[in-house]
C-alpha cells in the first residue's frame, strides 16, 4: 500500500528535524572544547588553511569564561596545532566598531602572552587568526580574504627572503612565515551551490545544513556530533534562547539604522543622514540596555561609549 502525502510530508519534516544542526558558534563554545570533538574542528581548519591540521590542546581565551557577553557577541576558541602554531577562531554575530583593531590586539597578546620573559625571539610562535563574520565588514565582491605580511621590493617587485640562523645553518625564510595570517570569512556573502570542501563549510556557517553524502573533513564528523536533536532539552533550551537573542539584537541595529537612514533622507542633507542614523543607533542602545544587556555589549554593537548609554534615559 503506497504512503499518503501527508505522511510522506510528515516522514520528511521529521527526518530534516533530525538532521537540524547547531551552529558553529554555539558548537565552539559548548561541544568542540571537549577533545573528542577535536575532529571537527581540525577539518575546518584544513579545509581554511588548505593543510592538514592536528590540535594538541585548547588554550586559555575570552569566551572560555562564562561571561554574560558572550552569549550576545562574539565567541573564540584558542589551540595550539602539531607544528607549535596558534590558531585563533572567533566568531562575530555583529558589527563592532575598529573590529580590525581588535583582532590585531588579540593576535599580538597571544603572541607576547606565549614568550616566556628570557626566551629567544626564535621562539616566537606563527599564529593564525581566522574570523567568521556574520555582518557586513565592508565592500568585496568574495566571501573569504587572506591577509598576509610580505616585504616587496619597490623597484624589482620581488619578495624579500629574510636570513636566519637554525641548527648551525644560514636558513632563508619568507617573512609569510613568521608574521601572522588573517583570513576573514564573510558569510553572509556566500550565495552560491556548494561545490567544494570550502564551499560546503561555508553553507554549514551560513545555515546550518549539511549535506549527506559530505566528503568534507570535520562535516562528516559534524553530522554525528553537533546534531540539535542529541542536546538534552535544557541545552536545547538555552541554545534557542542564544539564536534568540542574537536575531532580537540584529533586528533592534537594522531598524535602527532604517529609520536613522530615512530621517535624514527627509532632511535632504549628508549631514541630515549622519544626525538621522546616529539618534537611531541611540534608540537602539535604550532597547538593549533595557533589555538587559551588558553595557559592554551594547557598546561593541552601537560605537557608543559606555558612558554615554550609561546617561541614556529617554530619547
Amino acid at each position: 500500500m503506497e504512503k499518503s502525502e501527508s505522511k510522506v510530508m510528515a516522514e520528511k519534516e521529521k527526518e530534516e528535524l533530525q538532521d537540524r544542526y547547531i551552529r558553529f558558534d554555539w558548537a565552539i563554545k559548548r561541544l568542540l572544547r571537549q577533545k573528542a570533538n577535536f575532529d571537527v574542528l581540525e577539518g575546518f581548519l584544513s579545509v581554511v588553511l588548505k593543510e592538514e591540521v592536528k590540535i594538541i590542546e585548547l588554550l586559555e581565551s575570552e569566551s572560555n569564561q562564562e561571561m554574560a557577553e558572550d552569549k550576545y557577541n562574539r565567541v573564540d576558541i584558542k589551540a595550539l596545532n602539531s607544528k607549535g602554531e596558534i590558531v585563533i577562531i572567533e566568531v562575530q554575530n555583529t558589527r563592532e566598531v575598529h573590529y580590525l583593531e581588535r583582532i590585531l590586539y588579540g593576535v599580538a597578546k597571544a603572541i607576547t602572552e606565549h614568550i616566556s620573559l628570557g626566551e629567544g625571539y626564535q621562539q616566537i610562535k606563527k599564529i593564525y587568526s581566522i574570523s567568521i563574520l556574520y555582518f557586513d565588514l565592508g565592500i568585496g565582491t568574495d566571501y573569504i580574504y587572506h591577509g598576509q605580511n610580505h616585504f616587496i621590493g619597490m623597484h624589482t617587485g620581488d619578495r624579500l627572503h629574510i636570513n636566519t640562523r637554525e641548527r648551525d645553518a644560514v636558513v632563508p625564510r619568507l617573512p609569510s612565515e613568521i608574521f601572522p595570517e588573517y583570513i576573514l570569512i564573510r558569510v553572509n556573502e556566500f550565495d552560491k551551490v556548494a561545490c567544494t570542501p570550502l564551499d560546503e563549510w561555508i553553507k554549514y556557517l551560513k545555515d546550518g545544513t549539511i549535506r549527506p553524502d559530505t566528503t568534507a573533513p570535520g562535516l562528516r564528523e559534524a553530522r554525528e556530533k553537533l546534531k540539535y536533536y542529541s542536546m538534552s532539552v535544557k541545552e536545547r533550551r538555552a541554545y534557542d534562547e542564544h539564536l534568540n537573542v542574537i536575531m532580537i539584537q540584529n533586528d533592534v541595529l537594522s531598524t535602527a539604522k532604517w529609520e536613522g537612514r530615512i530621517e535624514g533622507l527627509a532632511e535632504g542633507e549628508a549631514k541630515g543622514m549622519e544626525k538621522g542614523i546616529a539618534k537611531g543607533l541611540l534608540q537602539a542602545a535604550m532597547k538593549m540596555k533595557l533589555a538587559g544587556m551588558p553595557l559592554p555589549v551594547i557598546a561593541d554593537c552601537t560605537g557608543l561609549t559606555v558612558e554615554e548609554i550609561e546617561m541614556i534615559e529617554k530619547i
